[in-house]
C-alpha cells in the first residue's frame, strides 16, 4: 500500500526588518519623552524652591542684606504724635516690638555693632533724644536703644540685617513718615532731613543706619549750622 504523501507545513511569516526598525525608533521617541518630561518637572520644582528662597530673602525679616522691613505705624500702640520734647516711649514698647520684628534681647547683639548719631532741631532748638529708648525697665533691651542722652543711637544686634532709621523711631515710640515727625507735618510745618549734613530726600523711615553716621531731623527754622559728623571717641 502506497504511503499518503505529507502536505509540508505553510511558511512562518518573516517580520520585516523595516518594521522592527520602526518599533525601535517608536520606544526611542517615547523614552526621549519621558525623560524631557522628567527633565521638565525636576527643573520646575527647582525654579519653584529658587523662586521661594528669592522671595523669602527679598521679604523676610531676617534678610541679611537690602532693604530693612517697612514700618506699619497702624499696628504701634502708645505712639507719641504730638510736639517735642518726646519721652523715651518705654510704657508701651513690649507691645510694638511684636509689630516691628524685634527682640526683647537680655544682653547687647554682637553680630552688628554700630552706632549713629542722631539731632533733632524744632525752630533752631536742639531738643533732646532721651536716654533709655529700647531698654525696657531693666528688664530687657531690643536691637536698637540708647543709653544716655547724647543721641547716639545703639544698634546692637544677634541676627546680621540692616536696619532703618523709621525702626528707631519706631523702638522710641516716636511717629517718623514721608510727611509727619511727630506732631510736625508737611505741608503745614516744613522739616526736611539732612544726612552727615547733606539734605536727604527719601523717606527718612527708611534710611538705612550705617556706622558712624550723622542724622539731622530740622524741623522749621534751621540751627546756623547743620551738623555734619559727631564726635564718637571709641564707640
Amino acid at each position: 500500500m502506497a504511503k499518503k504523501a505529507r502536505t509540508p507545513a505553510p511558511p512562518r511569516k518573516v517580520q520585516a526588518p523595516q518594521r522592527r526598525v520602526d518599533q525601535r525608533r517608536r520606544r526611542t521617541a517615547e523614552e526621549r519623552r519621558t525623560l524631557w518630561t522628567s527633565v521638565a518637572f525636576a527643573a520646575s520644582g527647582v525654579a519653584a524652591i529658587g523662586i521661594v528662597a528669592v522671595l523669602f530673602f527679598a521679604f523676610g525679616r531676617g534678610s541679611s542684606s537690602g532693604a530693612p522691613p517697612p514700618v506699619d505705624w497702624s499696628q504701634l500702640v502708645g505712639l507719641q504724635t504730638g510736639p517735642a520734647p518726646w519721652n523715651a516711649g518705654v510704657d508701651h514698647l513690649p507691645d510694638r516690638l511684636g509689630p516691628l520684628g524685634l527682640p526683647q534681647l537680655s544682653a547687647e547683639g554682637t553680630v552688628i555693632h554700630i552706632h549713629a548719631h542722631l539731632d533733632i532741631y524744632v525752630n533752631g532748638k536742639h531738643e533732646t533724644v532721651p536716654g533709655q529708648i529700647g531698654i525696657y525697665d531693666g528688664q530687657f533691651l531690643t536691637d536698637l536703644h540708647t543709653h544716655d542722652a547724647t543721641g547716639v543711637m545703639h544698634v546692637e544686634s544677634s541676627t546680621k540685617r540692616t536696619f532703618s532709621l523709621g525702626e528707631f523711631f519706631g523702638v522710641w515710640g516716636v511717629r517718623l513718615t514721608n510727611r509727619c515727625v511727630g506732631g510736625y507735618c508737611k505741608p503745614q510745618t516744613p522739616w526736611r532731613t539732612y544726612v552727615n549734613g547733606a539734605p536727604y530726600a527719601g523717606d527718612p523711615s527708611k534710611l538705612v543706619l550705617i556706622k558712624h553716621q550723622e542724622v539731622a531731623i530740622v524741623v522749621g527754622k534751621p540751627p546756623k549750622k547743620i551738623p555734619s559728623s559727631y564726635a564718637f571717641g571709641g564707640l
